[in-house]
């Protein structure tokens, strides 16, 4: 007869093999016969924060606390390039096919969406509470993984990650890091952490460069920069993460860090260098290659974008935006036999409304380009049947309205303004529908 194995080890392979639910079970079974057990408390504990387990790092999003009591404001008006949220206009001569977009929140759109900057700050109550907060990240594994070697360090993490319970969470964390007698960098890690969570970002900072002085680690560096980011010193963050770099050379996240930082500056230039060194040192590195796309296909260099974008499909990446993308490229790059079915897919693949309107308001622009207005008009139709909220889709339709049959004619007028107002309603500081209501008015008044 077969011996059975050990439980623990069971348990142990369980979780090595990311069953969560069945290592904890296991090792509840265990607890009922020996409750004293650490070695069954710690894993179970480890089960259960990675069931629910959220990388700090990559996730950010402010709520509607953050949004109305703003208490770490620097400066109304910050001078230009020191602020993320009044990017700086560095960028090269626009393309002939477009310019980039930016979002409601002035912000450039870029090409990878990043949990902590898809929505940028919410602008109004009901956009706060619309906003969902991310439940994933793109880096399993950080250099933290390690310290799961105690019965504190794993009940913090049970505290924070899966109670939730910060408040608690800070008190055991100041308590550990009193009894090391403020010697242990990693409790003073965590101690940032909670004072993060709580909105007390100042706190955060002092106790993240503590732990830098006492062992520098490229978790911390991230921490630290994010604070700076949330506090809108996005200099002060550069200069951290390049002082990262002098301890860990090739470092991708302290790249990509850097990287994006440029980007939401609006200085794309800079941005695509840094993530052409990421690809130096990660060459399937998902972000870095979706960016320097993107870069090339607004610098007018559509077939280039497209040998990055054919990239993605070939590392296995399929969904809505990267069939969209493509679509775009191939018809800027007159590959008009791709071009069609490209955006058939995105549509095929498109997960929410928002996805369809988006790819239904760049046919309208492929309408638009071939001649065809009637096809055109009914692509921004359709846009907005999936998004009445879709700000770019009534701009051109109003434009559009108003250039359908004679200026003169007040019916072309009233619909184009309508439009042209609803753009407004949409995105109130959207540059072209501000342009486009005064030259209506200007019709208006010579009628």
């Amino acid at each position: 007869m077969g011996s059975e194995m050990d439980p623990l080890l069971l348990a142990c392979s369980y979780f090595r093999r990311r069953k969560f639910q069945l290592c904890a079970d296991l090792c509840t079974q265990m607890l009922e016969k020996s409750p004293y057990d650490q070695a069954a408390w710690i894993l179970k504990a480890r089960a259960l924060t990675e069931m629910v387990y959220i990388d700090e790092i990559d996730v950010d999003q402010e709520g509607i606390a953050e949004m109305i009591l703003d208490e770490n404001a620097i400066a109304q008006v910050p001078r230009p390039g020191t602020s993320l949220k009044l990017p700086g206009t560095n960028q090269p001569g626009g393309p002939s096919q477009a310019v980039r977009p930016i979002t409601q929140a002035g912000r450039p759109i870029t090409a990878f969406l990043r949990p902590n900057t898809q929505s940028g700050r919410p602008s109004t109550m009901e956009q706060a509470i619309r906003t969902p907060r991310t439940a994933y990240t793109a880096r399993p594994i950080t250099s933290s993984s390690g310290r799961f070697i105690r019965l504190g360090t794993a009940l913090f993490e049970y505290i924070f990650h899966h109670e939730n319970d910060v408040k608690t969470a800070l008190d055991l964390a100041a308590l550990s890091t009193e009894h090391s007698q403020y010697k242990d960098w990693w409790w003073k890690v965590q101690l940032g952490k909670c004072y993060y969570r709580l909105g007390m970002y100042r706190e955060a900072e002092k106790q993240f460069k503590s732990a830098l002085k006492q062992q520098e680690m490229v978790d911390t560096f991230l921490y630290l920069a994010k604070v700076y980011i949330l506090l809108d010193q996005p200099v002060t963050a550069l200069n951290l993460f390049k002082q990262g770099l002098d301890k860990f050379p090739g470092e991708v996240t302290l790249l990509c860090g850097i990287a994006r930082i440029y980007e939401e500056m609006n200085n794309s230039s800079s941005a695509a260098e840094f993530y052409k060194e990421v690809l130096k040192q990660d060459n399937t590195n998902v972000e870095a290659i979706a960016c320097i796309g993107s870069n090339h296909f607004y610098s007018d260099q559509p077939e280039i974008a497209l040998r990055f974008y054919r990239r993605l499909l070939q590392m296995g990446v399929y969904n809505c935006q990267l069939f969209n993308n493509l679509g775009l490229c191939c018809f800027y790059a007159q590959q008009y036999d791709m071009t069609l079915t490209s955006f058939e897919r995105a549509l095929s693949l498109a997960e929410n409304e928002e996805e369809t309107a988006d790819v239904w308001y760049n046919l309208g622009h492929v309408a638009v380009g071939i001649g065809d207005m009637n096809l055109a008009h009914q692509c921004f139709r359709l846009a907005l049947v999936n998004n009445n909220n879709h700000a770019e889709a009534y701009n051109n339709l109003a434009v559009l309205e108003l250039r359908r049959g004679h200026v003169e004619q007040i019916g072309d007028l009233q619909r184009s303004y309508i439009a042209a107002q609803k753009s407004e309603e949409a995105f109130p500081d959207h540059v072209d529908t501000q342009h486009l209501i005064k030259q209506l008015k200007q019709h208006f008044a010579m009628l």
